[in-house]
Order: structure tokens, then sequence, then C-alpha cells
């Protein structure tokens, strides 16, 4: 694969990503030109334009910023890991995130809006479990998934028993990570976008480190790589990406998993390429389902995890009967 194709696909997938942001503004409930749209957002005077940029915006980028952090937040987890089945929503990552943010509202309902700061806690949490439990002298690939599916069930099990509480803050809590966007406003952005960016602009920075964890760990350490202290600094920007996009965009599984995946079969497995990839993938890929979610049968809407959830099933079902090429 030469750099000028990579180069390329990355272009067609960040036009891909703009046509349907754009495509997703102008249907719905509401639906505008491109000409209405450009003229309502450049002259104002147009209530619904001013409607879509206050409800439909907010959404968009939600799910964007959402996918991107996710998928690359899987990305880093394989090279940590050195699986290509490790990802968030799998290994429990996202529902530990989930569990501790809605534990603590529950005990401090006051505590509401710092909860993306307790999902990042339950995340580390969980990451620290699964890595702990799965190494013994080295990390077996199938005891790290089998170990990250017990911790992902036992979370997801105690998270859903808050919801007997009754409390209406557990209540927005539940809401906030159940994958539907509706209702997603600019402050969301804005805390998706400032901890979200700041987790991206980390990870393009780990392409190298990344591609050196690929190695043994004693060619690595010979090579001058602090293995140890890599591993941290990527699995801490890994686990900051996945849960904060747990906390504000919702509890989306498979994404890490499938966008890193189609990552590696088009521009292959340089991380310096694979990592923005999966950003424009991931965010290209979230906002494809939150856009079929919500027209396919208005006005119901379908959550964007239960379409991840019927794509990414299979797919994880392929990559397990495919494993001793994933395991080698």
């Amino acid at each position: 694969m030469t750099k000028t194709k990579a180069y390329g696909i990355l272009l067609v997938t960040a036009a891909l990503l703009a046509a349907l942001a754009l495509f997703s503004a102008m249907t719905g409930s509401i639906k505008v030109s491109l000409g209405e749209l450009a003229n309502g957002l450049i002259n104002g005077m147009n209530e619904q334009v001013d409607i879509i940029k206050d409800l439909r915006f907010p959404r968009i980028l939600v799910s964007m910023l959402s996918g991107a952090a996710l998928a690359v937040s899987g990305a880093l987890l394989q090279a940590v890991m050195k699986n290509a089945l490790a990802e968030p929503g799998i290994i429990g990552i996202s529902s530990g995130a989930g569990l501790v943010s809605i534990a603590v509202v529950t005990v401090f309902p006051m505590l509401y809006f710092w909860s993306p700061l307790f999902s990042v806690l339950g995340g580390a949490l969980a990451c620290y479990l699964v890595y702990s439990i799965s190494w013994r002298t080295q990390l077996n690939p199938l005891r790290l998934i089998l170990v990250g599916i017990a911790i992902n069930a036992t979370f997801t099990g105690l998270g859903q028993s808050f919801n007997y509480r009754g409390s209406y803050a557990v209540t927005s809590v539940n809401q906030a990570i159940s994958s539907i966007f509706t209702m997603k406003t600019w402050e969301d952005v804005h805390i998706l976008g400032i901890f979200g960016g700041i987790g991206l602009l980390l990870a393009l920075t780990l392409g190298a480190w990344c591609n050196m964890l690929g190695f043994q760990d004693e060619t690595a350490r010979n090579l001058g790589l602090r293995v140890v202290r890599v591993r941290l600094l990527i699995s801490a920007v890994a686990v900051l990406l996945a849960s904060v996009a747990t906390a504000v965009g919702g509890l989306i599984m498979f994404v890490g998993l499938l966008v890193p995946h189609i990552g590696r079969m088009l521009i292959g497995s340089n991380y310096k390429l694979l990592i923005p990839f999966s950003a424009l993938g991931g965010a290209l890929l979230i906002l494809a389902a939150d856009t079929i979610g919500r027209t396919v049968l208005a006005p119901a809407e379908i959550p964007a995890s239960i379409i991840m959830a019927v794509i990414g099933g299979p797919f994880l079902i392929l990559m397990l009967k495919r494993s001793d090429k994933f395991y080698k």
C-alpha cells in the first residue's frame, strides 16, 4: 500500500463523511434543500433552519465525535493488547464508564454534571481489571476476550440494576448512555469536543509507539521503547476516548472492532495512517447508523446501538472463526 493510495482513501472517507453530514442535516422530520440550508445559516430569518441548527446539528456532531472516539479507542486498545478483537464495548470499558457514572449520580445526584469525569474513572477501572486478570506471563488473546466479556456482563448488569432506583438524575444518565442522540445540545458538543478532541489529538501522536508495540516486548525494549510506560499512556488515551464518548454519546459496541479492521484491509496496519482513518471511519459509521435509525421508521427511532449490534455481532463471529489469522 503506497502512501499516495492511503492518503487518497483518507480523502475519500473524509468526503463521504462531509456529504453524509450534509445529507443528514437536510433529511428528517424537517426537510430543507441545500440552498435553503445555506441561505438560512448565512442570512438567518428561516425558522426551519434555526430548528435544524439548534437540534439536528448538535446531534450530528455528537454522533460523529462519539464514533471517532470509539473507533480510535478500539485501534489503540488493539495495539496495547496485541489483539484485533479488543474493543471498549466488548471488554467492558464502556460499561464500566456507565456503571460508575450511574452509581455516583445515584448516591450524589448534585454531581450529575460531573458524570463525564466519573465515566473516565469507571473506564479506567474496567481497563485495569481486564488487563491485570488477563496477564500472566504474557497477554493471551482468548483469555483477554473472555475476561473482558465477563467484566462487561457484570458491569452491564450492575448498571441496569440502577434503573429501578426511580431517581430523575439516574433516569437522565440512563438516557445519556442509551445511544439515542435525540435532544443532544451544544453543551454536549462542547464537552465531547473538548475532552474527545484532546484524546484524538493525543492519539494522532501515538502512531509510532503503537507500531513498535507490534514487536515482542524484548525487541521493543532493545529499540529503546519503555514498554510498560507506553502501554499505560496509550491505554489512558483509549480509556479517555471511550469513556467520554459513552458519557455523552451513549453505550455503543463494535465501533472499535469494525472500523480498525476495515482500515487494515484498506490502508494496512501502519498506525500512523490507521488512527486517522479510524477517526474518520468511526464518525462516518455512527453518523450513518444514527441517520438510518431516525429516518427509516420515522417518526419512531431505532437507537444507533441496535443498528451496530445487528452489524457488529455477525462481524465478531466472522473474526472469531478466522481467529488463527489474527492471533499469529
